[in-house]
């Protein structure tokens, strides 16, 4: 049966990248192996460290940067990660210096809220009620 076990974002800076992703969001790095000038990095949820992996992916193909810009031109979140509470977690990333285009939003049958992850993208938080 297929499923899922990498899914990547495009960011700007690996280094920058990782520390954000490790530092401000929780996840712990997986896989680091050098690639020539970049690296196949990838990163996990500490509850799941056997799950799905996020690919720290370069944005150096030209069609990466256009399209980030539009996305975020447009307020679309480029991806979206899973949380319980995402009230809780917008006010546990704010006290670490997580800049949000959108507080926690009530919308029915789930709850949402959508940050800057300083690497070019944003980033959608979702809890289902």
């Amino acid at each position: 049966m297929i499923r899922v076990n990498i899914t990547s974002v495009f960011v700007d800076d690996q280094a920058k990248a990782l520390a954000f992703y490790t530092e401000k969001l929780g996840f712990t790095k997986k896989t680091d192996v050098p690639t020539g000038e970049a690296r196949w990095l990838t990163v996990v949820s500490p509850a799941d460290p056997d799950g799905v992996e996020l690919l720290l992916e370069p944005d150096g193909h030209p069609a990466a940067g256009p399209f980030k810009e539009a996305l975020v031109a447009d307020g679309i979140p480029f991806t979206q990660f899973a949380v319980d509470d995402v009230p809780a977690e917008v006010e546990r990333l704010k006290g670490l210096g997580v800049r949000f285009t959108q507080d926690a939003t009530d919308l029915g049958p789930v709850v949402v809220a959508v940050f800057d992850d300083t690497c070019g993208n944003l980033i959608q938080l979702a809890a289902m009620k």
